[in-house]
C-alpha cells in the first residue's frame, strides 16, 4: 500500500483501495495515457480475412485497407451523383479508341468498330510509401530482409521484429505489378474473371505466369517477380505513366480504377513476404499491408483490437472545397482545403456482441455507430408522415443521425425456366404480376428491416443514374401514384390478374388443388423462421400454397447455377455506380445456368438488344431514354418482384465532423476531424462514479463495528471498576 493509504481510517481506506488510490478506474476501456488524444475509436465484429488487395472484396476489409492502399482515382467525398477525381493520378485517364488495324478512332466511334480502347494514367510524382521493413537497405544499397534463411525467420513472429524500415517513391510499374497479380492464379483474384473479358492478354498472361513460376515448396508459393514478365494489357511507358489496354469498348472500367483491386504494389513488399516460412508466421499482405495511403496498419491483433496510425510518408491532400448546395450548411465545407487527415489514430477493438458496443457509444466510448434491432427503438422514433428521427434520449446527448438510401437492391426473382413461372407466355406473366402485387414488401421493411428501407420501382437504386424519382419512376404495374406517393395496388387487383392467368382462388385447374409454389431460402436457421412465415403468408393471401425449401448458402448457390428453383430472394450490391452493373443482373447472356448473374436466367431480345447499346452511352437524355425502355420492359415481363433498396441508419456523437455517408468511397477516414476536448468532458458528465455501492459497504462495515466497539467498551470499564 502507498504512503498515501497509510494511517487512515477503515472507511477511507477502503474508499481508497476501490478507487485505485486517487486514479479514475471506473468505465473508461482506454490507458489514461490516451486521454485527450486526437484518436478516433470504433469497432469491428469480425476478423477481416483478406487484408491483400488482390483478394479483398468484402466491406470489412475496405474499412481497413481503403486508408492504406491508394489506387490512381477514387470518388469525391461530398459530390452526388458519384463522381471519380484524380487520387495519385495526374487527371483523369486519357482514353484513345483504336480499330482492328491500329487506326485511331473519335472518341464518339461505332462501339461495333473499336478494338482496342487504350487507357493512358500518369500518376504524381513524389509520392513515397510507409515505412516498411521491405523497403530496409544496408549501406550498399543491399536489401536487408529479402535473403533470410529458415533460422531467422521461425524467429519471426511479427513484422516489428524487423526492426529497420525504408521507403521509396511510388512510380508507375508498382500499378502494372498489381494488374499482373490480378491475373496470378494462386493469388485468386475475385475479379480475375471478369478482367479477363476485358484486358488485352489477360488470360494468356494467366497461363503464362503459371508456366514460368517455380513450383511450390512445402505447399509454399515463394516470390516470383512478375516484372519479368511482359504483358501487353498493362504497360509502363515511364516512370510516372503506364497504360492499360482493354478488349472493344468497356467505359465501366473507370470505375475500377477508384477500387484498390487497382491500388498499386511494391514488389519489394512480395520479395519479403515470399520467402520461405514467412506464410506460417503470418508475415503477409494479408496481415501487414504497405501502401501510400495516409494511414498504416499499426497494430494487427484481431482477436481485440486494430490500430491504423497516421502514415508519417503521406503525400499530402487537401480537404474538398466544393460540395453539394447543402454541405455549406450543414458545416461539411468548413475545412476546405486543409491538409488531410485530421486525426493521428483510429483503434478498432473486436466487439462480437451488440449490446457492450451499443452500451459503449452510449457512455462515449465509440465515435459512432450503427443501430442493431435490439437498439432500435432505443434510438429512433417515426414521426406521422413516416419519416425518421432521433429519439429524446438521443438528442439530450447532442447524437446525430444520418440516413442513407444504399447502392444495392433486394428482389424476389421468378425462375424464367422454370414450366410453371417462367416464359413469355401472358399465364406465366399474370401470375407473376398478382404475386408482385400480393408481397407486400413495405410491410417486409416495417417488420423485418425497422423500417430501413424503400420499396423497388426497378432494379436501379437511388443515386445511380437511371433511377427516376416520383410518379415517372413507378412501377404501373405494382402500384398506383395517389396524394404524391406510390401506394401498392389492391389485394383484389392481384386476385383479378390470377384469375385471368387461369388460377382462380389460388387454385389449379387441372387439380382443383390450391397452386403450389416452391420458395428457396437461404433462412435456414431459427432466426429466418419469422421472415419464411411472413412469405407464405403473402402467397396464402392469394390462396396459393408456398413450399419452403430451406437449406444453406452454398447449397442455394448450386440451385441457383443450375436453374432448379421456382421463387428466391438475393440481393445484389453496387460494384460501382452505373446503371450497367444493375441491369447486366438482367441480361439474357449472363443468365446463372451459363456461368453469369442473371439468377431469373430472364431473356427478352428487346431487352438484350438495349442493354448493349445502353452500356455503352455517357450519361445523358438518350441514354436516360434507353433505360426509360428497359424499365418499362422489365416491370411488364416481371422476372423480378423488385423488393426493396436497403436504407443505412448510422449515429455520431457531435464530437465527430465532415461525416457524409458516401456508398461508393471507401477511404472516408482521412476527412474525419475530431474534437478530443469535448469529448473528454463529456465522457465524465456521462460517466460519473457509482459511489453508492461503495458507501453502502462503509455503513455496513460500520453498523457491522458497532457491536465490538460496545462490547470492548464495556470490558474497558468492567476492568476500570
Amino acid at each position: 500500500m502507498s504512503r498515501a493509504c497509510r494511517f487512515l481510517p477503515l472507511p477511507m481506506v477502503i474508499l481508497l483501495l476501490l478507487s485505485g488510490c486517487g486514479q479514475p478506474p471506473w468505465n473508461n476501456p482506454y490507458p489514461e495515457s490516451q486521454s485527450g488524444k486526437n484518436i478516433l475509436y470504433g469497432a469491428f465484429t469480425e476478423r477481416p480475412k483478406h487484408l491483400d488487395p488482390v483478394r479483398s472484396y468484402s466491406s470489412n476489409e475496405y474499412a481497413f485497407i481503403a486508408q492504406i492502399y491508394e489506387p490512381p482515382l477514387q470518388y469525391h467525398f461530398l459530390k452526388r451523383p458519384y463522381e471519380l477525381v484524380p487520387l495519385t493520378a495526374v487527371a483523369l485517364p486519357e482514353v484513345r479508341y483504336l480499330d482492328a488495324d491500329g487506326v485511331p478512332l473519335p472518341a464518339d466511334a461505332d462501339p461495333s468498330q473499336i478494338a482496342i480502347s487504350e487507357y493512358l494514367i500518369e500518376i504524381s510524382p513524389g509520392i513515397r510509401y510507409q515505412p516498411h521493413p521491405a523497403f530496409a537497405q544496408d549501406d550498399d544499397g543491399g536489401y536487408l530482409y529479402h535473403q533470410l534463411d529458415p533460422q531467422a525467420v521461425a524467429r519471426i513472429n511479427a513484422l516489428d521484429d524487423l526492426p529497420e524500415t525504408g521507403t521509396r517513391e511510388l512510380i508507375a510499374e508498382d500499378y502494372v505489378y498489381q494488374i499482373k497479380r490480378l491475373a496470378t492464379s494462386w493469388l485468386h483474384s475475385p475479379i480475375a474473371g471478369l478482367m479477363g473479358e476485358h484486358i488485352l492478354g489477360f488470360q494468356d498472361l494467366t497461363k503464362r505466369i503459371e508456366a514460368m513460376a517455380p513450383t511450390p515448396v512445402g505447399g509454399e508459393r515463394l516470390f516470383f517477380d512478375l516484372r519479368q514478365v511482359e504483358f501487353d494489357g498493362a504497360e509502363v511507358i515511364d516512370r510516372y505513366r503506364y497504360r492499360i489496354r482493354l478488349e472493344g469498348r468497356y467505359p465501366q472500367f473507370v470505375y475500377w480504377l477508384g477500387m484498390p483491386f487497382f491500388a498499386p504494389m511494391p514488389w519489394e513488399a512480395e520479395a519479403l513476404y515470399g520467402q520461405r516460412g514467412m506464410k506460417q508466421n503470418n508475415l503477409t499482405l494479408d496481415w501487414y499491408p504497405v501502401g501510400t495511403g495516409p494511414f498504416m496498419l499499426s497494430e494487427n491483433n484481431p482477436n481485440l483490437r486494430m490500430v491504423l496510425t497516421r502514415n508519417p510518408n503521406f503525400h499530402g491532400e487537401g480537404y474538398p472545397t466544393q460540395g453539394m448546395p447543402e454541405d455549406q450548411a450543414a458545416g461539411l465545407l468548413a475545412d476546405a482545403g486543409k491538409p488531410l487527415p485530421f486525426i493521428d489514430r483510429a483503434i478498432y477493438s473486436l466487439e462480437k456482441e451488440s449490446i457492450p458496443y451499443w452500451n459503449k457509444f452510449l457512455q462515449g466510448y465509440y465515435d459512432s455507430s450503427g443501430i442493431s434491432s435490439d437498439a432500435f427503438d432505443q434510438a429512433i422514433q417515426f414521426d406521422a408522415a413516416g419519416e425518421a428521427g432521433l429519439t429524446d434520449e438521443m438528442r439530450e446527448q447532442g447524437i446525430e443521425l444520418l440516413t442513407a438510401v444504399q447502392t444495392s437492391i433486394w428482389y424476389m426473382g421468378f425462375n424464367m425456366l422454370d414450366p410453371l413461372l417462367g416464359g413469355d407466355t401472358e399465364r406465366a406473366r399474370l401470375l407473376r404480376q398478382a404475386i408482385s402485387i400480393a408481397v407486400d414488401f413495405d410491410e417486409y421493411i416495417s417488420i423485418f428491416a425497422n423500417g430501413r428501407g424503400l420499396e423497388g420501382q426497378g432494379p436501379i437504386p437511388p443515386g445511380i443514374f437511371g433511377h427516376r424519382d416520383g410518379e415517372a419512376g413507378i412501377n404501373p404495374y405494382v402500384f398506383d401514384w395517389r396524394d404524391g406517393r406510390a401506394v401498392r395496388k389492391p389485394l383484389e387487383k392481384a386476385k383479378a390478374l390470377l384469375a385471368e392467368a387461369g388460377y382462380a382462388d389460388g387454385r389449379d385447374p387441372e387439380t382443383g388443388r390450391p397452386l403450389t409454389l416452391y420458395y428457396e431460402a437461404m433462412d435456414a436457421g431459427p432466426d429466418g423462421k419469422a421472415r419464411l412465415n411472413w412469405m407464405r403468408k403473402q402467397f396464402a393471401k392469394l390462396g396459393i400454397e408456398l413450399v419452403v425449401r430451406a437449406t444453406d448458402y452454398n447449397r442455394f448457390q448450386e440451385k441457383m447455377r443450375k436453374g432448379t428453383g421456382q421463387v428466391f430472394m438475393w440481393g445484389w450490391n453496387a460494384d460501382y455506380p452505373d446503371p450497367e452493373n444493375f441491369f447486366f443482373l438482367l441480361y439474357g447472356p449472363n443468365r446463372k445456368v451459363d456461368g453469369g448473374e442473371n439468377a431469373a436466367n430472364y431473356q427478352n431480345p428487346e431487352f438484350d438488344q438495349l442493354f448493349e447499346v445502353m452500356k455503352n452511352m455517357d450519361d445523358g437524355p438518350e441514354r436516360q431514354a434507353v433505360i426509360d425502355r428497359m424499365h418499362a420492359i422489365l416491370r411488364h415481363d416481371a422476372p423480378w418482384s423488385f423488393g426493396f433498396y436497403p436504407q443505412s441508419f448510422s449515429l455520431h456523437h457531435q464530437w465527430l465532423e465532415n461525416v457524409k455517408p458516401n456508398l461508393m468511397a471507401n477511404n472516408t477516414l482521412k476527412y474525419r476531424r475530431l474534437d478530443p476536448e469535448i469529448r473528454e468532458q463529456l465522457r465524465k458528465a456521462w460517466n460519473p462514479p457509482v459511489l453508492w455501492p461503495i458507501g453502502l459497504l462503509v455503513v455496513i462495515l460500520i453498523l457491522g463495528a458497532i457491536p465490538a466497539l460496545i462490547v470492548a467498551r464495556r470490558r474497558e470499564r468492567s476492568r476500570a471498576q
